[in-house]
């Protein structure tokens, strides 16, 4: 496990090759509980093409001096990360000369 926030990584290697391809991460919150959202691919073993890009949001807690991860969800499709982004926009509009956090 990592000790570092920054070392955290959903990427998985199984035989030479990387299932899981992370893309991105954006850590939401640091301390001893960490939130990170993660943006990465998956690989069809069985054809070796990756698919769509998917997202995991994951809770870390930091214990004897390394995070362990305590919980997650995955954002299966672009469709619903669409309706995931719209419902928290129509709960948390943006105020009138806020622009949108930076990824």
């Amino acid at each position: 496990m990592a000790e570092n926030i920054d070392d955290l990584s959903i990427e998985y290697v199984e035989d030479d090759r990387v299932i899981i391809h992370q893309l991105d991460k954006n850590v939401l919150t640091r301390g001893s509980w960490t939130t990170i959202m993660f943006l990465f691919e998956e690989m069809d073993k069985k054809t070796g093409e990756y698919g769509q890009k998917r997202v995991s949001i994951r809770r870390y807690q930091k214990r004897s001096g390394s995070y362990r991860q305590q919980s997650k969800f995955n954002i299966s499709s672009a469709k619903q990360a669409q309706e995931i982004s719209a419902a928290l926009l129509n709960w948390f509009p943006l105020e009138p000369g806020e622009e949108k956090a930076e990824s």
